[in-house]
């Protein structure tokens, strides 16, 4: 396995687009939560701080998408998949060190925007003059651990689709689709029955209840069930991608 490791690694790396796209994730996550601490006055009223300081992941997500799709469907779109079953034909082996490459690059990035965002955001609340983001109780830390395993999660749900579909570009575009247009269908169901149904099972809105900290009962799903909703996705997208590379011929 160690050998599929450092393989996996080393194509990733050596991608021109990979640290943009990594750097892109952090920032777009840092810069959007600034940006909404930066509008939140005392005037508002009780505010869910860390979940507005951790929501820029929802836009830091895209250029992930596009780097969990392009660690597999380039090597489609190059042709050079074959040379690598050839070199490592346990189909299995290579796939999980994809998996666990793409998984790894992920959280690291998201640790890095998550620490980031809730670290700059008390910077800026504190000089606006208003009470401090707290950093260190346990609501605030399950929603920051949660948010590094969120955009894992979308890592590896980009995957198991791009394995599955064999082009990046159809990929990214299924997996935002699939992360963003259910939100919006949502808003379009007038049954309130109905809507909070969809609301459980809609995999963003459904993984990103893991940021609140504050009116938890109003929630469709607990923050861990929501993130738990999120997982299965995942792991249905990573069943399916391993399914058909192993059926398949490269």
């Amino acid at each position: 396995m160690r050998r599929e490791l450092h393989a996996e690694w080393t194509k990733l790396r050596t991608v021109g687009s990979t640290a943009w796209l990594l750097a892109a994730t952090s920032a777009l996550t840092v810069l959007v939560g600034v940006l909404v601490m930066a509008g939140v006055h005392g005037s508002d009223g009780p505010q869910d701080l860390p979940k507005l300081a951790l929501g820029g992941v929802q836009y830091g997500q895209v250029t992930m998408v596009v780097l969990a799709c392009l660690a597999v469907g380039a090597e489609y779109g190059t042709g050079t998949i074959g040379p690598t079953l050839v070199a490592m034909p346990n189909r299995f082996r290579v796939f999980a060190a994809k998996t666990l490459v793409v998984a790894a690059a992920a959280a690291a990035v998201g640790a890095l925007g998550t620490a980031a965002s809730l670290v700059i955001g008390r910077l800026v609340m504190s000089s606006d003059g208003l009470p401090p983001l707290p950093l260190s109780d346990g609501p605030t830390l399950r929603a920051a651990l949660g948010t590094v395993l969120y955009l894992a999660l979308v890592a590896l749900l980009s995957l198991g689709l791009a394995t599955a579909l064999r082009d990046s570009g159809v990929a990214v575009i299924t997996v935002l689709s699939i992360l963003y247009a259910m939100p919006i269908a949502t808003r379009l169901v007038s049954s309130e029955h109905w809507k909070r149904r969809l609301e459980k099972y809609a995999p963003m809105k459904a993984g990103l209840s893991i940021q609140s900290t504050k009116n938890l009962a109003a929630l469709p799903l607990s923050p861990w069930h929501g993130l738990g909703i999120l997982a299965l996705y995942a792991t249905a997208c990573l069943a399916l991608g391993f399914a058909l590379f192993r059926l398949r011929d490269a």
